[in-house]
């Protein structure tokens, strides 16, 4: 017996399946194939505040090694998705959206795509 939703079941919460598919990112110069149920666009800008975000880290304090500005990176959006929970009383996202991005970080600790 499979869980609702299980590889061959259809999933009965979900309205109409959404189709996941590979999408190509660029962040820090290096090109990174995310598979994903979002529109393209919205991937793109949240790959764009990434790298942004990765940039002015990497400005502000003069660190060279990319792990440790990555870390950097990480610890400035958790701090601005915490802050934005705060003054929305509550999560500010939906649970859908939250697992969204969380799949999005995760897919970006794969390997890059081949050149």
């Amino acid at each position: 017996m499979h869980a609702p939703g299980a590889r061959g079941e259809p999933n009965a919460e979900r309205s109409s399946p959404r189709t996941r598919r590979s999408v190509a990112v660029r962040i820090r110069g290096r090109e990174f194939r995310i598979r994903t149920e979002d529109d393209e666009e919205s991937l793109q800008r949240v790959a764009r505040l990434l790298d942004e975000t990765f940039a002015k880290v990497e400005q502000r304090t003069g660190t060279i090694d990319s792990l440790d500005v990555a870390l950097l990176t990480a610890l400035n959006l958790a701090r601005e998705l915490l802050e934005l929970r705060e003054s929305r009383g509550g999560s500010g996202l939906a649970p859908g959206r939250l697992q969204s991005l969380i799949e999005l970080a995760e897919s970006g600790l794969q390997a890059p795509a081949p050149r």
